[in-house]
Order: structure tokens, then sequence, then C-alpha cells
């Protein structure tokens, strides 16, 4: 191979400081390939370009050895996981997207609760619209998906004083903060919670995990806010709900996303929507290059990469 390449998202000189035994090229999912994709042996792949963007170059990558995403979910690589070859790893962006994602489940909540967007359209009309408003003090929270993200959202919510935290996570399990509840035990937990917050990554288990079955066993006034993926909600089952008013949603994502225009969910009533804004702020990028600068030196010493999500077991054309 003439050369052993590493794909950044950023300027090589943005991100600083790597090793010089590899060689660096710049593509952000825009235009042209930088350079023959089959020396490229580890792909930092382009954020917010989309699944075809980001899965374009891999057919070609016959050497890579590192999938590197600029995502906390990798459902939109995992599907090109068969083009890679054999021992190829996948890694997300755990570390890069906690501040702003769980800085913006807050700000939906908190939005939520009391009727910012009330307020902004009684701005709009000019109308001076007084009232009390539900806090987060003293509410019961469930963080669904309590991993890193989750526990972010824990440390920005605990100053708030809710009365009571809920951890629920795949499997069970004890946190600094206290104990993480297995996913068995959400229809015992959902009925005390008044605000439920949707971390989870999007799996096969997760699928349409908030059904009906679901939302019917939230209380009467609980609001939903999610900023993991839409798919994780039954869009369907939500805006039966909605339309009751007998819960309330603040969605970052959607299913389907982007959400189209005449969707009943733009008008559906008790509900905030933001466009998958959970990550992309001012905080991305430092964290982001931060990743991408250690796992790009780890590679170059032959050290154990972090955030490794999934092993390629198959070769291209083989059996595995």
């Amino acid at each position: 191979m003439a050369s052993a390449d590493v794909w950044l998202p950023f300027p090589p000189a943005e991100v600083g400081d790597l090793p010089e035994s590899l060689r660096y090229v710049h593509w952000d999912g825009e235009g042209e390939f930088p350079a023959d994709p089959a020396h490229c042996v580890f792909y930092a792949v382009p954020y917010l370009k989309g699944q075809a963007v980001a899965v374009r170059p891999l057919a070609h990558m016959a050497n890579v050895r590192v999938v590197q995403t600029l995502t906390a979910g990798v459902d939109h690589m995992e599907p090109a996981l068969p083009q890679l070859p054999r021992g190829a790893l996948l890694c997300n962006a755990r570390g890069v997207h906690e501040t702003s994602t769980a800085e913006l489940a807050l700000t939906l909540a908190l939005a939520a609760l009391r009727d910012i967007p009330g307020f902004v359209r009684a701005q709009d009309a000019g109308e001076w619209r007084q009232g009390f408003r539900p806090a987060l003090a003293d509410r019961t929270a469930l963080i669904v998906g309590y991993g890193s993200i989750g526990g972010a959202i824990e440390e920005r919510l605990v100053p708030f004083e809710p009365g009571a935290v809920l951890r629920v996570a795949r499997t069970a399990r004890t946190a600094p903060r206290g104990p993480v509840h297995a996913l068995a035990d959400l229809p015992r937990l959902l009925p005390e919670a008044d605000v439920v917050f949707l971390v989870t990554p999007l799996t096969e288990a997760t699928r349409g995990l908030v059904d009906a079955s679901f939302l019917a066993r939230m209380k009467d006034g609980a609001l939903l806010v999610n900023v993991a993926r839409g798919a994780v909600v039954d869009t369907d089952a939500l805006l039966a709900e909605l339309e009751a008013g007998r819960l309330r949603a603040a969605l970052d994502v959607t299913d389907p996303e982007p959400l189209p225009p005449g969707h009943p969910l733009w008008r559906a009533p008790g509900v905030l929507i933001t466009p998958h804004v959970g990550g992309p702020s001012s905080a991305f990028a430092p964290r982001a290059r931060r990743l991408l600068r250690a796992q790009v030196r780890r590679f170059a010493a032959g050290e154990p990469l972090e955030n490794v999500v999934a092993v390629a077991g198959r070769d291209r054309g083989g059996d595995g």
C-alpha cells in the first residue's frame, strides 16, 4: 500500500498534534474523494451529512482498520459493517455529545414544563399571560438509557431539586448516584415519573420501545423528552396521547425525520419540537477534535482504541 491514510472531517491542522507516521487527508462529505479510499486505514465519518454520505467510501476501503463516527449512535453505520474487512473496528463518539445533548434535554424539559413556547406565542401576539406552570423541582424524573449521556443529564438535573431520579438501562447495575434498573422494570417505574427522558440508542430491542403500552403506563400530565432516536417512539401512539391531552412531549428527534411539512406532530397539542440539534452546538467541535486526536494517537501507537461498539466479522465476499 502506497500510504496509510487517515480521513478526517476537519482540516488536519485543526485537529492538531497528530502522529507523523500517518498521512492525513480532509474529507467532510462534500465533493470527490480526497485520495484513493483503498489507502485509508482510519476513517473518521463526516458529521451530519446523512447515511448515504457516511457509508459511500466504505465499499472502496479495502484496508480500513477503524471507522470512527462523531455521533453517539451508530445505527446509520451498522448496515455497512459487512462491507468492512474482518476485524475492522467501529467506534462511536462517547465523550463528545454528553455536554451538548444533556444541556438540550434539560432545556426541553424546562421549556415544556414552564410553557416557554406559550410565552413566545403570547409575546408575538403582544399578550401578557400570567399563571402557574409546573416546575421541575420536586418532580420525579425517569432516565431511560442510562449511559454516559443519561448520567450527564442527571448531573445537570440534580441542581433543579427533583423529588427523585430513576435510572433504567439494558441491565441493572449500581451507578455513582444510585441504582440503575433493568428495562424489564419499566412497567413498574413509569407510573411514578413526571418527566421521562429517552436517551437509549436505537437497536432492535429499543425500536418502538415507547409504544401504546409504554405511554399508557405514564401518569396523566407527564412529559416525554426524547433526545435519543425518533424510531424509539411509536409516533402514532404518541400522537393519540397528545391529541387526547393526557401527555406532553418535547422532541429533538422524530419518526419520520426530518419531519415533513403538514405532519400532525407539528400541530399536536402539548408538543415542543427541535430539529435534531442535541449534538450540534459550539460544544461539539473541541470535543470531537480531542476524541479524534486521542484515537489516532492510540491507533498509530498500536494501543487499544476506546469506544469500540462493533467489530467487523466478515471479510469482503467471505463467509464469516
